[in-house]
């Protein structure tokens, strides 16, 4: 999280003779990464970075109390302010201006005051000037409190026109599925359940709790009485429905990490100190606090081998209480046993001694921590794994000149034409759909390079995502079963040649296989092959509708049914007689099924390939060879007629001379 720290806010705060750059260093070092700091006609601004687990620092607050925590680690006098709200009135669970009624499990406190009389108005200078240092638009009095506090504290704060809630009734409740709600931003949302809404009296949704308000329930110019708002909500409805909506706002972004439910007192006193100054506002004298689960301190306990031991260093024992006591944490020592209290805005990202371990050693300095080379032999690489494999038939591709092509997961509806899985939240409308195939990816990919004359050749390695059945129980979809295909396409190529590369491809992988002819849609009729191994389908390869030649391959069955030991002949001690002959094919004879025959017709003909063709002849290239003894001209004379025999008899063919 990327957050914006104006250094004269800071110092509200933090008592410190440390200048900005200084403050910025030793943050980094042992806290939060200053990204930049800017500088500014009176000031300056710290960009930092904080980790997702720590949403204790994304304020104003937060950082102050790290930098007290951290500075005197470096020899630097520093003290924290925490922030004093004067307000002190009465928290109870009954108010005679609201009746509320909240789910427990969906709001963890549900804290409201009315204030009368509030006089809608610019804000001050001093809060205008600071807001827009943190990257807010001032707006009013009344709405920029609420910006101000989050920013300030941490707690994200609401505001609503109390006249305009009907019956002075709120009712905090999960969502229907379909239920529409119009937020301040003037768009409408249509709900898919579970999101945590606010109804008033006439049933009206008036929030969309933890993420935006309702426009019906605004506050604008002519309002008179605020119902100030502040509350913690279980975070992963709110993460669930901000990602659902799209809506990812300031508030969503905090409430999503999981806020600490102690921060809503101050955040609630902070507010009615600043609506009493700044609107001139009467507050009730009971603030609405709906608290069924009160924060009970968190203990841990480890010992002081533990953290040495992990550390690597030999620490003090009053070195760790020094930093864990900066920290905020209670500590009790019993000999060289520790317990430790956690204080509650820590508790969410704190939970085994490993975690203290790693606090006290971000303050003790990573930097000052032994640094040592590993030791041992270097670990032997793996084998035979999925990787291995898929790297292979990238290479053995792209040893033919192929090029791999990387697409997106994500498609148009009209790559679609099986059942696939749609997304809820698309990034846009040519990214709504899970793909099923490759197929209209790599035809997209080969229309983009159209304009090439020369043959390419494309493939592409990727998973496709077929839907399951839903589950039932939930009636919701499960996650998609991911294949792992290998696809692609050949353009400007002869049939031939292309599917001489597959043939390659499957005989460097020492893949038996066979093919029959099986139409298909997308394909020519009679130009599709199954290509199957040991009983199982493996891939598909032939000339589609467009005129490119394609091919795809299950890579999961492709792995199962290689072999994984490779076995060898010793080569030959006598050497094969090698002879060219021309034959004469009639049309629609199968090449593949003649050489088979050839091969067929003697077991001392080791070897045939196709060398050339000139209209209907076609000219073979035989390998006789006997394991025992060189073969003489009348043997291999025998052979010949004997094959010539069998494929003139067989398939029609003569001998040209």
């Amino acid at each position: 999280m990327d957050i914006l720290i104006p250094d004269s806010w800071l110092r509200d705060f933090l008592t410190t003779a440390a200048p900005p750059k200084m403050i910025a260093k030793y943050l980094s070092l042992c806290g939060p990464s200053v990204n930049k700091i800017e500088k500014q006609e009176d000031d300056h601004i710290y960009h930092i970075e904080v980790t997702t687990n720590r949403v204790d620092s994304v304020s104003i607050v937060g950082i102050a109390r790290e930098a007290v925590a951290i500075l005197p680690r470096f020899g630097i006098k520093a003290k924290y302010h925490p922030p004093t709200p004067k307000a002190n009135l009465e928290f109870s669970r009954q108010v005679n201006y609201l009746t509320v009624e909240s789910d427990k499990k969906l709001c963890l406190r549900f804290s409201a005051l009315l204030i009368k009389n509030v006089h809608i108005k610019p804000s001050p200078q001093i809060i205008k000037d600071r807001l827009i240092k943190v990257g807010v638009r001032p707006i009013n009095n009344v709405i920029d409190i609420s910006n101000y506090i989050m920013h300030e504290l941490g707690q994200p704060v609401h505001t609503f026109d109390y006249d305009k809630i009907a019956g002075a009734k709120m009712i905090l409740r999960p969502s229907k599925k379909g239920e529409r709600i119009t937020t301040l931003d003037g768009k409408t949302h249509t709900l898919l359940g579970s999101d945590i809404v606010i109804e008033d009296g006439k049933g009206r949704l008036i929030d969309l709790a933890g993420i935006m308000g309702g426009e019906n329930s605004q506050v604008d110019s002519n309002t008179k009485n605020v119902l100030l708002f502040v509350q913690t909500y279980n975070p992963l409805n709110i993460r669930r429905s901000s990602m659902n909506l799209a809506q990812r706002t300031e508030a969503a972004v905090l409430f999503e990490k999981g806020l600490d439910t102690q921060l809503v007192t101050l955040g609630i006193k902070r507010g009615i100190d600043l609506f009493v100054q700044l609107t001139e506002g009467n507050p009730e004298n009971k603030i609405l606090d709906i608290y069924p689960n009160l924060y009970k301190t968190k203990r841990l306990s480890t010992d002081l081998e533990f953290i040495r031991k992990k550390l690597g260093v030999e620490i003090e024992r009053t070195e760790v209480g020094e930093i864990l006591n900066s920290l905020g944490f209670e500590i009790s020592w019993s000999g060289q046993k520790l317990s430790i209290g956690i204080p509650s805005f820590r508790s969410n990202d704190i939970n085994i001694a490993e975690d203290i371990v790693e606090e006290v050693a971000r303050l003790y300095g990573y930097h000052n921590l032994p640094s040592l080379l590993m030791e041992g032999s270097l670990p032997e690489p793996s084998y035979n794994t999925p990787f291995e494999f898929e790297k292979n038939i990238k290479h053995i591709l792209k040893a033919t000149g192929a090029t791999e092509v990387y697409s997106y997961s994500m498609v148009a509806k009209e790559f679609i034409k099986n059942p696939a899985l749609k997304l809820i939240n698309p990034l846009g409308s040519d990214s709504e759909f899970m793909r099923t195939t490759l197929i209209p990816s790599l035809l997209a990919s080969a229309r983009q390079n159209s304009g090439i004359k020369d043959p390419f050749h494309l493939f592409e390695m990727a998973n496709v995502y077929l839907p399951r059945r839903s589950t039932a129980k939930t009636g919701l979809p499960q996650l998609p079963e991911e294949k792992m295909n290998l696809a692609g396409v050949f353009a400007n190529y002869t049939y031939r040649n292309a599917k001489g590369i597959i043939e390659n491809l499957l005989n460097q992988l020492r893949i038996n296989y066979a093919v029959k002819v099986e139409d298909a849609e997308d394909f020519l009729p009679n130009h599709r092959l199954i290509i199957t191994s040991t009983d199982h389908q493996i891939g598909q390869f032939g000339i589609l509708d467009s005129g490119l030649i394609y091919y795809d391959f299950d890579i999961d069955t492709l792995s199962k049914i290689r072999p994984r030991v490779s076995q060898y002949k010793p080569i030959p001690k006598y050497p094969a007689q090698i002879e060219d002959i021309t034959l004469v094919l009639p049309s629609r004879t199968k090449v593949g099924d003649l050489i088979a025959s050839i091969k067929l017709g003697s077991k001392l003909v080791k070897n045939v390939d196709l060398t050339d063709i000139y209209n209907n002849s076609y000219t073979f290239r035989l390998w006789y060879q006997h394991p025992k003894k060189t073969l003489t001209d009348d043997e291999v004379e025998k052979i010949r007629n004997k094959i010539l025999e069998v494929v003139k008899k067989k398939y029609g063919v003569t001998v040209k001379d």
